[in-house]
């Protein structure tokens, strides 16, 4: 998951977002000692994911409000599935719907887009993984929805590792040079992947002894080509406008990793409301 006191600042962020004098409209119907049962419910099909986090905002706002979840992160929902039981202070349970359902339903939507690219690619041998087209200040709980589901990680941020793209070699002169100036200053246990745009840079990534190369924006024939050319000397990675249609047959072309900002950047968020009862 993500570090607590990291999770409690993105909460506490977005609550003082949402409500930074209070809720004027709860505050004015609601008394102090009502209490009110709720229930957390499905309205689209999915993998849910943030059943943690959708507490912790509770939890955070008033520690009376109780979450009795029925399903957990990863699980498969259906139309109309009840996720889970509240019970609490209802000023409280109020405050923090928009807050937590906002989240639950962005993390599990991007749970169950990148569960339907996993599911593309016939549990073929690659990994289907994120990039950095995050939502600013959410990257830590996007990046977890994407593992929730069946996806991996890329790059939490630019201090991970050396991701030397098409304006860093064209600042610096070739992928030759920048591969060189990269091993020669990083720690030993930092890795370079280099981005290339045809089987020409390839070549020279290659023999540059780059740990990890894109391909981007290449044809499927090319991703052929570049495994045959490589031949498990580095991992290949496929990026660049990466969709639905087009990942089983990327998959079959050999490469290690597929690389999608859509898992973040593109996804519908799950339709998941709270009633009372």
């Amino acid at each position: 998951m993500v570090l607590q006191h990291k999770l409690d600042e993105i909460i506490i962020n977005a609550l003082e977002e949402d409500m930074n004098y209070g809720d004027i409209t709860t505050d004015t119907l609601i008394s102090d000692d009502q209490k009110s049962n709720a229930i957390l419910i499905a309205k689209d099909s999915g993998i849910i994911a943030g059943c943690e986090v959708f507490s912790r905002v509770f939890y955070l706002m008033d520690k009376e409000v109780v979450i009795d979840f029925h399903r957990k992160d990863g699980d498969l929902l259906e139309q109309k599935d009840i996720i889970a039981h509240i019970f609490g202070p209802t000023k409280s349970i109020l405050k923090c719907e928009r807050t937590a359902l906002n989240i639950i339903q962005k993390l599990s939507g991007i749970a169950t887009m990148t569960n339907s690219f996993v599911n593309n690619t016939n549990n073929m041998p690659v990994r289907i993984v994120d990039t950095r087209k995050t939502t600013p200040g959410l990257r830590a709980l996007e990046k977890y929805a994407v593992r929730v589901g069946g996806g991996y990680n890329h790059r939490f941020n630019l201090s991970d590792a050396v991701m030397i793209k098409d304006n860093h070699i064209k600042a610096v002169g070739s992928i030759k040079k920048a591969v060189e100036i990269a091993k020669a200053k990083i720690p030993h246990t930092m890795k370079v992947e280099i981005e290339v745009e045809n089987l020409d840079g390839l070549k020279e990534a290659l023999n540059a002894e780059a740990d990890i190369i894109m391909l981007d924006n290449m044809t499927i024939d090319m991703m052929k080509e570049a495994v045959s050319i490589a031949k498990g000397k580095a991992l290949l990675e496929a990026s660049g406008n990466v969709d639905l249609d087009r990942v089983k047959e990327i998959a079959e072309t050999g490469v290690d990793i597929i690389s999608v900002g859509a898992l973040t950047h593109s996804v519908k968020a799950m339709d998941i409301s709270m009633k009372f009862c």
